[in-house]
């Protein structure tokens, strides 16, 4: 994408009232004002709140919002030039329980109150194969404990994957350290039994994925107390 393009998005995402994109300074000072408010102060409603980490484009997001219009949704991303289509189109559509936010995954406990989330969508999250690279490997010991900062008790995290690599680190981190895996599934558009949720609708790199036959996996689980 041109550099011109870029600066077209951000210029109209400052103009959404579904995107979100506070200075780091804002975000690590606690001075975000919706932490703890999201549902009372944005989408003034009590519905469940689910987050999308890595959202990209925001296909995801959408198609869950769409989907399910009585939970409340917000995508993740530090590109908000990505962001902006799935932005644009709830914009377009009129899809009120859909927002974005543009900060680093690592700031989401400054973002969100404790106890505040119901659940959380990872979707095809880089792998980073490389040993040195683990602390960046979004279902790693150090985020599942920032996940769990923000989520209510019973709250479920769900990951979306064409990475037999990621499945199965996060798989066997999770038995390893005793968390709850509710289900796991290794080619969910195969193997019978995948929630709707996550058979429902495709991502555009999914489509690429599935014209390969690459199997797309997918596990949901709690995060130990």
């Amino acid at each position: 994408m041109g550099s011109k393009n870029k600066l077209k998005r951000f210029k109209e995402n400052e103009t959404f009232n579904n995107v979100f994109q506070p200075t780091r300074e804002e975000v690590v000072g606690d001075l975000f004002p919706l932490k703890g408010k999201w549902n009372s102060e944005f989408f003034k409603n009590e519905n469940p709140l689910v987050l999308e980490l890595g959202c990209g484009k925001g296909e995801y997001s959408v198609g869950l919002a769409e989907r399910y219009p009585n939970k409340n949704f917000v995508g993740i991303d530090i590109k908000g030039a990505r962001f902006w289509r799935g932005a644009k189109t709830a914009v377009e559509t009129g899809l009120h329980n859909v927002a974005f936010i543009r900060t680093q995954i690592e700031l989401i406990n400054h973002i969100f109150a404790e106890n505040e989330v119901d659940e959380i969508w990872i979707t095809f999250p880089d792998p980073q194969i490389k040993y040195k690279r683990t602390k960046h490997r979004m279902t790693n010991s150090e985020f599942l404990q920032l996940y769990k900062k923000i989520l209510k008790k019973d709250g479920v995290v769900n990951l979306k994957t064409d990475s037999e690599f990621m499945h199965g680190y996060t798989l066997g981190l999770l038995h390893g350290e005793g968390h709850e895996v509710l289900y796991a599934n290794h080619n969910v558009y195969v193997n019978e039994g995948s929630p709707e949720e996550v058979t429902a609708f495709q991502t555009f790199y999914e489509k690429q994925y599935l014209e390969v036959n690459k199997a797309i996996t997918y596990i949901r689980f709690k995060i130990k107390e």
